[in-house]
């Protein structure tokens, strides 16, 4: 996982998945059309937070309202309670955790309070929402700063795409290298996970990162983890298991968790409910 001080991480157990092992040279970025200039979208850094240990967004999905309370998006290894275990899932825990809101020039633009975590888990994904005290049209009139728009739609396999590290403020560029069946460290295991180009060379303090798709300027996964020394899906060395069980090792690629399916879990006024027609979000 991508979080910036190595010791706040628990040690993680070796996961004994498939038989077959594959080390796999870096590929090369995958070629991808060059956008129309006059539909490729500015990327920077307004919307995008800073955590004490990560990085983040503001974000709004399709049913959103202005007067809905927003929403900060973030991995669910990010959660200031500490890592949910396999499995397990948190809704509505209370919390006051803040949020450095970024200007499009990485300046602070003002402090973020949270009123709870939403939802939480490190199950199939990465995921924290965490929902705000202040709703989408009070941070618009008090910092002059709109939310990130969470794309509805799948990315495909090529797609230009920015990490944009509101920790760090650095933004890193690639593409979309394809996407892995699963994708296993320690005990946790991440399912259709998306992985960058070599380009997007994430580091510590970039997780939760939105991970951008430059032609729409819309928000399309959360970057989460990296395989960092070619280790066999230990910590922070995440390895990638096919249909077959065979794993991958990919030394120095990164990788996020896709992000289309949150908009099938929240209903009118920006409320997660698990029990929508299509939510695939796990329960706990």
């Amino acid at each position: 996982m991508r979080r910036p001080l190595v010791g706040a991480l628990a040690t993680l157990l070796l996961t004994g998945a498939g038989t077959a092992t594959a080390v796999a040279a870096p590929s090369a970025p995958a070629p991808a059309p060059a956008p129309a200039k006059s539909t490729a979208k500015a990327v920077d850094f307004a919307g995008t937070v800073a955590l004490s240990n990560c990085s983040g967004s503001l974000i709004r999905l399709p049913s959103s309202a202005d007067n809905d309370p927003a929403l900060v998006l973030t991995n669910g290894h990010c959660l200031e309670t500490g890592m949910p275990g396999p499995g397990d899932v948190v809704v509505d825990q209370p919390s006051s955790r803040t949020f450095s809101l970024l200007n499009s020039t990485a300046g602070k633009a003002g402090t973020l309070r949270a009123s709870k975590v939403a939802y939480a888990t490190m199950t199939d994904t990465d995921v924290t929402l965490y929902q705000l005290n202040s709703t989408y049209a009070q941070i618009k009139k008090n910092y002059r700063i709109d939310a990130l728009n969470l794309s509805t739609d799948r990315p495909a396999a090529g797609t230009a795409i920015k990490v944009v590290s509101g920790y760090w403020k650095k933004i890193y560029s690639c593409n979309v290298d394809g996407f892995v069946h699963e994708l296993h460290e320690g005990d946790w295991v991440w399912k259709d996970s998306l992985r960058y180009t070599p380009s997007c060379n994430t580091i510590g303090g970039t997780s939760g990162s939105p991970v951008v798709d430059v032609n729409t300027g819309k928000v399309v996964a959360v970057n989460n983890t990296g395989n960092e020394n070619g280790e066999r899906c230990t910590e922070n060395n995440p390895c990638e298991v096919d249909e077959n069980g065979n794993v991958t090792v990919r030394k120095g690629i990164n990788y996020a968790e896709q992000t289309y399916g949150i908009a099938k879990c929240i209903t009118k006024g920006n409320r997660v409910d698990l029990s929508l027609d299509g939510c695939a979000l796990p329960k706990p």
